[in-house]
């Protein structure tokens, strides 16, 4: 659950009371100048035991690629179609 957000001074100042609304569950974010800075939640529980969560997002389709074997030709072939197109500029493959 997230309320409001904490201004940093504030934060500073009420740091200890904020990391105890975080041990129970809660979700904090803190703004600076108006705009969200940093959000304050607890850890994974894969974290305490030294194992790191799931990539999510655009992450895990990286990591995915990674592991593909034709991933470097086909994105050769991409970038040949590419150049051949006349419609934009082909940025360097490189």
């Amino acid at each position: 659950m997230m309320g409001q957000p904490v201004g940093v001074a504030e934060a500073k100042r009420r740091f200890s009371e904020l990391l105890d609304r975080v041990a129970a569950g809660e979700r904090i974010v803190v703004a600076r100048h108006g705009r969200p800075a940093v959000v304050l939640a607890p850890p994974y529980e894969e974290h305490a035991s030294g194992a790191r969560p799931a990539p999510a997002g655009f992450a895990s389709l990286a990591g995915a690629l990674a592991d593909w074997d034709d991933f470097e030709e086909m994105t050769r072939e991409m970038h040949d179609a590419r150049r051949k197109a006349r419609d934009r500029d082909v940025p360097p493959l490189d």
